[in-house]
């Protein structure tokens, strides 16, 4: 399996002062991972969370850096603002880091369809940084952030017309509460205790259950009307059809999609399979043989994106492809694509 991301070198760029925000979640600990992994040119790093936080510590480059409450006048100084927190929080907070002098890169949904803020995955338009308007750059949803990445290269030879997604999302995607509770029920039911799920509306081990999101009118719930607009806005496809249905399974940390493709033109497995395997961001697994393709396990703490499964949709001659994919929701999902629109600075 062929390993995308390294470490960068970055003796030739200027210093940045980062805040990162939420540094206590499971997303605001892997911002932290990833600019270290990745030798980000951090001046300083200026750690926030809530005031239950604060005085604690976290360890960068062999140091311990103490947490401070997040407040609107803590942005001081800052260059870069990475925001690991809930869209309100996002929205009383990001405004004041640009007012402060700072970019903000926003992990919430608060920003992504704002037409002033760009919504970036590196791998696909990362020219959309000169967009930015507010100050503010959105990073997408981890589900389509981990479709786009394989879909884009495909879609860049021969577009895509017609989308159609089933995700099978793991805990990790409501956050560190919900990956405690996961395993904490895991035991339970080994044990023959009794299960009481708090973080999620149903038990989870076990189990899986439609994605923990409210419901529109059109029966869609909000993930899966994320899939759809943040896909049109990233690709600038405003006319491309997307269909996700968005799932939550008993997995830790890596979410797994099955996605169905419609081209424009006739596109071969072949085909497909050449153009992924050079495409930035991508391994492919997918040993026919063995049936052997990705898995949560496979995914989980690596930076890619792998594929397999890549076949013929059977239904649509010619014209279809159908693919299974696994990502590591809280790295390429989240953490680490706002590390890398803050390269992009």
């Amino acid at each position: 399996m062929r390993r995308v991301f390294v470490p960068m070198k970055r003796a030739d760029t200027a210093v940045k002062n980062v805040a990162v925000v939420g540094v206590t979640g499971a997303v605001g600990r892997e911002m932290i991972n990833c600019l270290e992994k990745r030798n980000f040119p951090v001046g300083e790093l200026r750690v926030m969370a809530s005031s239950r936080s604060t005085g604690k510590t976290v360890k960068f480059r062999g140091e311990e850096l103490t947490i401070i409450e997040a407040a609107a006048d803590a942005f001081a100084g800052i260059d870069i603002a990475l925001m690991a927190v809930e869209a309100d929080q996002s929205r009383e907070f990001s405004p004041a880091a640009v007012k402060a002098g700072a970019v903000v890169v926003d992990n919430s949904s608060a920003y992504r369809m704002d037409p002033d803020c760009p919504l970036i995955v590196p791998e696909v338009n990362p020219d959309a940084v000169k967009e930015m308007r507010k100050g503010i750059i959105a990073n997408p949803n981890c589900s389509t952030i981990i479709m786009n990445v394989p879909v884009w290269p495909l879609h860049r030879v021969n577009p895509v017309k017609r989308i159609i997604v089933s995700t099978y999302q793991a805990a990790s995607g409501a956050g560190k509460p919900a990956m405690d509770e996961l395993a904490e029920t895991t035991k339970a039911w080994a044990e023959g205790r009794p299960l009481e799920p708090k973080v999620f509306p149903y038990q989870l081990a076990m189990n899986l259950f439609s994605h923990n999101s409210g419901l529109a009118e059109n029966g869609y719930n909000s993930e899966e009307m994320k899939m759809t607009n943040e896909t049109r806005k990233i690709f600038s496809a405003p006319e491309m059809m997307v269909a996700a249905t968005c799932i939550r399974v008993p997995v830790m940390r890596a979410h797994c999609e099955a996605i169905t493709l419609e081209f424009k033109n006739p596109m071969s497995p072949g085909e497909a399979r050449r153009i992924l395997e050079s495409a930035p961001g991508v391994s492919i697994l997918d040993d026919r043989v063995k049936n052997r393709s990705p898995q949560p396990l496979d995914a989980a703490d690596r930076d890619e994106v792998f594929v397999g499964r890549i076949r013929e949709d059977i239904s649509l001659p010619g014209r279809g492809l159908m693919l299974w994919v696994a990502g590591d929701q809280i790295l390429k999902g989240a953490a680490l694509n706002a590390v890398q629109i803050a390269e992009l600075l």
